[in-house]
């Protein structure tokens, strides 16, 4: 064994120019790869994770729009029914019993938090210009539970819209298109055209544009006072479950129960949920492909190597060496350009991703960050390192196993 890997080792040596090419083929392969997974994965967990946080994991509302078979359609089921000029229901989006059906809910044991809201559009006045927004009415403490809404303040607190009946809590990217900071006064209307005036309180930043630019939070009694309702008007109840995994098949269970429509986090996020599988399958294809072409690299060049070595591998033969041996040789050198190179590409994929953590960004309205987040996950460099050996093995393989089969006497004869 030991003069084996002297052999391959002068293999190696006694032409270091492709064996450096072979060797930089599989570090930039597995760098590369390192990178755009750091990268990719950074993105869709940061993303993911800003998505969970901000939305519940269950969440029931009335929807109105649901289709409803009309009057005539249920007296006369069998026959034809023929409506002129049918007209929606004046139906209002308040879930009766919240409260009760809260209550109920945040007994059962897979449930972690239930927080009911009331959701509804307003218009901001800012001079002549209204801007469209999203008000929540909501008991903050209870919000805070679910969302962790006291760590997304960028100013005031949390306690101070429970201290103030009219006060309000606004995104960041609303407060900045209004001008408005804490203690200042704004202006809104809903869509009936009731007008209140409110405190801003605090300011709040989830660090999605969707919602920093549109939504603020004020006290469940105010949004009732603005939309003229009585204190049991309640249109949403939002949940967190410990077990987030649970949500697909609790939420058609809760909707049986109380005959509302309950969505789960999963169909709520879909678009996103099928953009993130779409990214993070083209970032594995594209890598594993730079690997495999290393792969072939690998293959050619010790291809190439036993072309040259006919002679040298007769001789061996001749003296003694064994078919599996001349085998052990080629594979040795592929494994030692695999390992070095591998390694290689780990360095140079921890230094890429790091660089590219500190380079600046602007996520502009759509994602607040400044910085790209990456992923430095180490079964990541695992898997790298894992598979950079194994093609490099499966290309050495082949001109190894032709390099086993190779007949001295043939050669030394010249033909």
């Amino acid at each position: 064994m030991k003069l084996v890997a002297e052999i391959a080792k002068t293999h190696l040596l006694s032409k270091p120019k492709q064996t450096i090419v072979a060797m930089m083929g599989v570090t930039f392969g597995i760098g590369m790869f390192i990178a755009m997974v750091s990268l990719m994965t950074g993105l869709n967990n940061f993303t993911e994770e800003l998505t969970m946080t901000s939305s519940p994991d269950i969440h029931i509302y009335n929807d109105v729009t649901e289709g409803r078979p009309s009057i005539i359609e249920q007296v006369n089921t069998n026959g034809i029914n023929v409506i002129h000029h049918q007209k929606p229901k004046n139906e209002t989006s308040k879930v009766r019993n919240a409260l009760q059906i809260a209550e109920l809910i945040r007994k059962d044991p897979r449930v972690k938090g239930v927080a009911p809201s009331i959701s509804s559009q307003v218009f901001y006045n800012y001079g002549p210009v209204q801007l469209s927004g999203n008000i929540l009415g909501v008991d903050i403490l209870e919000e805070d539970k679910l969302f962790g809404l006291r760590a997304k303040m960028k100013a005031g607190r949390i306690e101070d819209l429970k201290a103030n009946h009219d006060g309000l809590i606004m995104g960041k990217g609303l407060a900045r298109k209004l001008n408005i900071n804490v203690g200042d006064r704004v202006v809104m209307t809903t869509p009936q055209g009731y007008t209140m005036t409110l405190k801003v309180v605090g300011i709040f930043q989830m660090g999605i544009g969707t919602v920093d630019n549109v939504r603020s939070y004020a006290n469940i009694s105010t949004v009732q006072t603005i939309l003229q309702q009585d204190h049991f008007y309640i249109t949403d109840i939002n949940i967190k479950l410990h077990d987030i995994n649970l949500a697909k098949g609790f939420a058609p269970l809760l909707s049986d129960m109380y005959g509302y429509k309950s969505e789960d986090w999963e169909t709520a996020n879909a678009t996103f949920l099928t953009g993130s599988i779409i990214r993070n399958i083209l970032t594995y294809s594209v890598s594993i492909t730079l690997l495999i072409v290393a792969g072939f690299g690998i293959y050619n060049i010790l291809n190439m190597t036993i072309y040259n070595k006919m002679k040298d591998i007769a001789i061996l033969k001749a003296m003694g060496f064994a078919g599996k041996d001349v085998k052990l040789i080629f594979m040795i050198q592929s494994l030692v350009i695999g390992f070095i190179g591998s390694v290689l590409g780990l360095m140079i994929g921890f230094g890429l991703s790091s660089l590219i953590a500190q380079a600046p960004f602007d996520g502009g309205d759509f994602i607040s960050i400044d910085r790209l987040p990456v992923n430095f996950d180490p079964k990541y460099y695992i898997i790298g390192i894992v598979f950079g050996v194994l093609t490099t093995a499966f290309a050495g393989y082949m001109p190894s196993r032709k390099a086993s089969k190779i007949d001295p006497i043939e050669i030394l004869r010249g033909q």
